[in-house]
């Protein structure tokens, strides 16, 4: 999936403060730089992978399940841990622990691209996405420790734009090595992160003078496993829920760790995910409007390339164009929707763009019928994009508005955290429907799996009824997002 999120920062739990002693002044941009590089792996990685996917099925011989999983093995840690990852830097020391990240990212990064079978691969991106859960918070922290308040806002928005810029050129520069490059190309979408990883690293070693560790900072250990064993179940549930009713235990098993960890939040004296923040309406509306609305996004961002590349034939630039109006017009028109959102308030915009995003997904779904890519698939998208630039800063505008003055840092933690469980649950729920249309149709493959000789038509017919189904599904929930947006924009007048 794309890591499109919300803006607002990254998550975590506290902006930590400025520390003189943590770097020299003029080494400052050195730090910005190892910022930079260390969240731009984790947006790449992220963005990429969802082309490489056809690439990795074929050179692995893995299964749509199995392709759920690369995926989702790696948004289970970071979404489970990424919020508990500002805490554990705040008690270890800030650097040390986003140090740490880098280099649990580059070792797991290693193995995802020498992995020999689909298992392996699927471990290596869980522990992979662990080592981002600390490496993503661990960047803007640091940035925070080396800039004062005065130019911090400018190191921040330095940050956040080349983070941008790196997630839209991610899977441009992958679709153009996965076209022209040899079989097995797909490995080095997981080796580069070496070489980033190495200089990011020099960048922190060489630069930190102090990195005071703050002892005394609590660590929600029983959320963490709680929040990891819950999404892992209700995802493993999720995807394996076709082959037998008796998996229906993995959703009960899952849905009673997250009631556990909600216990476990309400009780804890350093909870990572703070419950209170959620008594304010327009939070927990902003939130729940982000879950339905990154539900969809994350869906048609997995399923579409696996239609394109491995049903319709095309190459994996081609495949990347699809998603070029989307990067492009979140670049260009986001920040104008965020100033717009200043003087109007966020929620116009956000149901608004929603609807949009709902029409695109809606129209997709009948026009991707054609099989025409220029015609069929790509000016859907361009509406949809168009929505999707007029809600994003909006949204992190509602969640922090929404926050007390002491608690941005968590309430963006916890609507990043929020965005990328949508994805999480996107890629394993829709995996069931995908495959029963895809075999109600007459599919004699599966979906995702390269033509094959004789029952090519059939398969890719299933192919495209099977997505137009969960293209359906996704302009559900965008229309759902923006009624969502509509009762907050009712509730913030009203107030």
């Amino acid at each position: 999936m794309s890591d499109i999120a919300p803006k607002g920062g990254a998550p975590g739990a506290r902006v930590p403060r400025f520390d003189s002693g943590f770097c020299r002044p003029e080494a400052r941009r050195r730090i910005l730089a190892a910022a930079i590089l260390g969240s731009s792996m984790g947006f790449i990685d992220g963005s990429v992978v969802a082309i490489a996917i056809p690439a990795i099925r074929e050179g692995l011989g893995a299964s749509l399940a199995e392709a759920q999983w690369i995926n989702n093995a790696y948004m289970v840690a970071i979404s489970a841990l990424v919020l508990a990852g500002g805490a554990v830097g705040d008690r270890f020391g800030t650097a040390k622990i986003f140090a740490t990240g880098i280099g649990i990212f580059i070792v797991t990064s290693l193995l995802c691209a020498v992995a020999p079978s689909p298992q392996a691969l699927i471990w290596a991106r869980w522990a992979q996405g662990a080592g981002a859960a600390l490496m993503v918070p661990g960047s803007l922290a640091i940035i925070a420790r080396a800039y004062p308040r005065e130019s911090r806002g400018r190191a921040i928005g330095l940050w956040a734009g080349a983070s941008a810029l790196t997630t839209a050129l991610g899977p441009v520069i992958g679709g153009i090595a996965l076209s022209f490059g040899p079989d097995g190309i797909w490995r080095g979408v997981f080796a580069i992160n070496l070489p980033l990883g190495l200089v990011a690293l020099w960048l922190v070693w060489s630069n930190v003078r102090e990195d005071k560790p703050r002892p005394d900072r609590g660590l929600d250990l029983a959320g963490a496993f709680f929040a990891t064993t819950g999404l892992g179940l209700l995802a493993w549930g999720f995807i394996r829920l076709e082959v037998g009713h008796w998996w229906l235990w993995m959703l009960i098993g899952g849905a009673v760790a997250l009631v556990l960890f909600l216990v476990t939040e309400a009780r804890s004296r350093a909870p990572m995910m703070p419950l209170y923040i959620f008594r304010e309406p327009i939070f927990a509306v902003a939130n729940l409007t982000t879950f339905t609305l990154y539900f969809g996004l994350s869906a048609i961002l997995f399923f579409l390339p696996m239609l394109l590349i491995a049903g319709w034939g095309l190459n994996e630039i081609e495949a990347v164009v699809a998603f070029a109006p989307l990067s492009l017009a979140i670049a260009l028109l986001s920040g104008r929707f965020g100033k717009l959102a200043d003087r109007i308030g966020p929620f116009p915009l956000i149901a608004c763009g929603a609807a949009l995003v709902a029409l695109g997904y809606g129209w997709l779904s009948l026009s991707v019928i054609s099989r025409e890519f220029w015609t069929g698939v790509i000016p859907p998208l361009l509406v949809s994009a168009l929505g999707m630039s007029m809600v994003v800063a909006p949204l992190s505008t509602a969640i922090m508005a929404s926050a007390a003055e002491d608690a941005g840092g968590v309430a963006s933690g916890v609507n990043n955290a929020v965005s990328r469980v949508a994805g999480l649950f996107a890629v394993a729920a829709m995996g069931p429907l995908v495959a029963g249309v895809y075999r109600r149709e007459g599919g004699i493959f599966s979906y995702g799996e390269a033509r094959g000789a004789g029952g090519g038509g059939a398969h890719v017919a299933a192919m495209t009824e099977a997505f137009g189904a969960l293209a359906e599904v996704c302009a559900a929930l965008a229309a759902a997002s923006a009624i969502i947006a509509a009762v907050g924009m009712w509730r913030t007048r009203g107030s």
